[in-house]
């Protein structure tokens, strides 16, 4: 069995440390961006607005809320990484007291094998560093497809556990797919009596590893948990970063610079402050295993997207209790412009669930709403698709029916090219020359009209589904290796 790579940096760990300790996001190409945008936008705009005047006013200031979130969550982000002991200062640090608990669910296909056994790779050469107390349980449904390489996978460490959920398993609500499998991991974790405070439950995709800064950070944040005694948090979240080495189409690669940005802007702000009212992420997703056993994963039948109801779960009965932490997950950007449009269908398909869900708190389904109405008319907000329309009805004038708007519209742009500029940034920094080409910063740029239809059309296509009562399905794309 061959070794993939299990690091961005094989053999240069030190490096790593001291280049991830120099970051943080910068304000600046924000602050440039705004400043420009907001010139060319009084430099263009009319006294009069035509036809376009009021959609535009409205469609083109609606994302405000979303973007002073991501603006606050910059802001909590620095201060976290300036201040936390988690910043490389204890590489010697380890949890004696604590159980780490890695879960790893997999559909188990030869095409998704690879990419499973560089990450599981990962957990076994850094969390022990860290973790004298760990175990990696892979969890696989009954008859997969590649069984027998994952088995073979299991066997070459004592720190991993090969949990196969029986065909026959069925969770109280009837929940299908990825979640069903979380679900019987988590009954079997109650049943040996695993819910205990001082055990953490990792959860990690079957395409996403670790770095060493990343069992540091996850250490030092249990370690404080220990410490803080009745202001404990129970959940955490880092960031989830895309290594260029991994990628195979160079495309969906810049198009998920936006992600860890979003990761150290509106999640943070979010999580960071104690309410993950965002969601969370399926990986690097640190729960106390006490807390999980009282939420659980049995959301019925329709759940596709179990992570974000979790963590809205989460925010209505433990507000206040969840925190952010510096670490990052090193993980892979859809193999294809197809995979990527199905991975981004099924999210909002889910989502647009979870706000239709009255299960669920109503003040986090406002907030979710808020932000799938903004992913839903994504198309009709595209700067491209305005011009178009313009043409189309004989009347190309996009001013606003105020100029009061005008340094909103500037606003929410500026932001928009940040998340861009500063996420290819950290994802060329974890990569294995940490440094962005020349002509990627120029391409994520220019691109970004292209990236909005990448994301916003199949976010209208999966609201749709919704909308029609379609079937459900988890299509659980092939994960670069």
């Amino acid at each position: 069995m061959g070794r993939p790579e299990t690091t961005p940096r094989p053999g240069q760990a030190g490096e790593l440390h001291r280049r991830l300790a120099r970051w943080r996001p910068a304000y600046r190409p924000l602050i440039l961006a705004y400043l420009v945008i907001m010139a060319s936008d009084f430099w263009f705009a009319g006294p009069i607005a035509g036809m376009l005047g009021w959609p535009l006013t409205v469609m083109w200031t609606w994302p405000i809320f979303t973007t002073l979130t991501g603006i606050i969550g910059i802001r909590r982000t620095r201060k976290a990484l300036r201040t936390s002991a988690a910043r490389w200062s204890g590489q010697g640090l380890t949890t004696s007291d604590s159980f780490l608990i890695v879960v790893v669910p997999t559909i188990g296909r030869h095409d998704t094998y690879p990419a499973l056994e560089r990450s599981v790779l990962s957990f076994t050469t850094f969390l022990p560093r860290c973790f004298p107390r760990l175990r990696i349980d892979i969890v696989i449904d009954e008859g997969c497809e590649a069984t027998g390489r994952i088995a073979q996978l299991a066997a070459g460490s004592a720190l991993i556990r090969l949990v196969t959920v029986p065909a026959g398993y069925r969770t109280a609500n009837g929940t299908r797919f990825k979640a069903r499998a979380t679900h019987y991991s988590h009954e079997l974790r109650i049943h040996e009596h695993e819910n205990q405070d001082d055990a953490w439950v990792l959860h990690m995709d079957d395409d996403t590893g670790v770095g060493p800064d990343t069992a540091l950070a996850v250490a030092r944040f249990i370690e404080e948990q220990a410490q803080a005694g009745r202001d404990a948090k129970h959940l955490a979240q880092g960031i989830l970063t895309y290594p260029r080495e991994y990628a195979v189409n160079w495309l969906t690669w810049l198009a998920d610079s936006a992600r860890p940005a979003e990761d150290v802007g509106r999640f943070s702000a979010w999580t960071g402050s104690g309410t993950p009212r965002a969601g969370v992420h399926g990986e690097l997703l640190l729960v106390r295993a006490s807390i999980e056993a009282t939420i659980g994963w049995d959301f019925g039948p329709r759940s596709i997207v179990e992570d974000a109801q979790f963590a809205l779960i989460f925010s209505a009965r433990y507000e206040g209790r969840s925190g952010w932490f510096g670490g990052r997950c090193y993980g892979a950007s859809p193999a294809s412009l197809r995979d990527f449009f199905r991975q981004r269908e099924r999210w909002s398909w889910g989502l647009a669930g979870l706000v239709f869900n009255p299960s669920l708190q109503l003040r986090n389904r406002l907030l979710l709403g808020y932000s799938v109405m903004s992913w839903v008319v994504g198309p009709i907000q595209n700067v491209g698709v305005v011009m178009l329309i313009g043409v189309l009805i004989a009347d190309p004038n996009t001013s606003p029916v105020t100029l009061l708007v005008i340094p909103l519209w500037a606003l929410n742009m500026a932001y928009v090219i940040w998340m861009y500029w500063e996420g290819l940034r950290v994802n060329a920094e974890v990569s294995a020359d940490g440094r962005r080409k020349w002509w990627e910063s120029l391409a994520v740029i220019l691109l970004i009209p292209i990236f909005g239809l990448m994301e916003s059309i199949p976010g209208l296509r999966g609201f749709l589904k919704f909308a029609r009562h379609a079937e459900n399905k988890f299509l659980v794309i092939a994960k670069p290796s």
